[in-house]
């Protein structure tokens, strides 16, 4: 069985996952939307697999200097403090260009990235975003090209079924296509989504009270065979975990 958790607060983790039953617990190291480094948790979380969410500004495909170095840095930052906790590995969404921005100029600046680490003792799992016109892992067609950028170094998948869902890609056979491109999926963020099919919207909603069906949802975690978190409104949590126990 894999193991199957949630994203919790970074206060005290484990004390969180004991709560909800979660085996595995995905957090932040800091202000999720500021660019201040790192900051470990002062608790000790032991007894669960961890997980590490980057922060979400984090957006190292930019064309905009100011955002795509300062991303970069932050980025590094993240990956070696998630390594000393550690971690299984660092989760960072895919980014974006702006609307005339050739996409090749992000694969590129995505490709950088691993060019210039030096280091790094854990995966970086880019994950599949909702939104963004010209984003570099929306849909399957974006993230084909990103992997023939980065492919050949050490990094991973984490597959988002509302992002899919909200970015335009159907959950059936969705774990078959996405492992044709990436040859893996590592981690999966198993939520529902508020809004409909493709509209771009990265509101998440608890299992079975959302746009998706939930079988949907149980057949692409069942395909990936990877563990599972749940990055869904912290009430319903313990019930999306016993959901997902009972029916895998």
């Amino acid at each position: 069985m894999v193991l199957i958790g949630a994203h919790v607060d970074q206060d005290d983790p484990a004390a969180r996952a004991a709560e909800i039953g979660a085996e595995v617990v995905q957090f932040f190291l800091g202000d999720p939307q500021g660019y201040k480094g790192p900051e470990l948790p002062t608790k000790p979380v032991e007894g669960v697999d961890v997980y590490i969410h980057a922060p979400y500004l984090i957006n190292v495909a930019t064309t905009n200097n100011r955002i795509r170095i300062p991303s970069r840095k932050l980025l590094t930052q993240h990956l070696t403090a998630a390594a000393d906790l550690g971690a299984k590995g660092l989760i960072v969404h895919g980014g974006h260009l702006n609307k005339s921005d050739d996409p090749q100029i992000g694969f590129d600046n995505w490709r950088k990235v691993f060019e210039r680490l030096e280091e790094h003792r854990i995966p970086v799992l880019i994950e599949n975003t909702a939104g963004g016109d010209n984003a570099m892992a929306r849909r399957l067609d974006r993230i084909a090209r990103l992997w023939e950028a980065v492919g050949d170094f050490e990094v991973g998948f984490c597959l988002d079924t509302c992002h899919a869902h909200a970015g335009g890609e159907e959950l059936v056979d969705l774990v078959e296509r996405v492992k044709a491109i990436t040859g893996r999926i590592d981690l999966v963020h198993c939520n529902d989504s508020r809004d409909d099919f493709d509209s771009g919207a990265d509101r998440h909603a608890n299992l079975g009270q959302g746009r998706i069906d939930p079988e949907a949802v149980l057949a692409v975690c069942r395909a990936a065979g990877a563990p599972i978190v749940v990055e869904t409104p912290a009430e319903g949590q313990a019930d999306d975990i016993a959901f997902l126990r009972k029916n895998l």
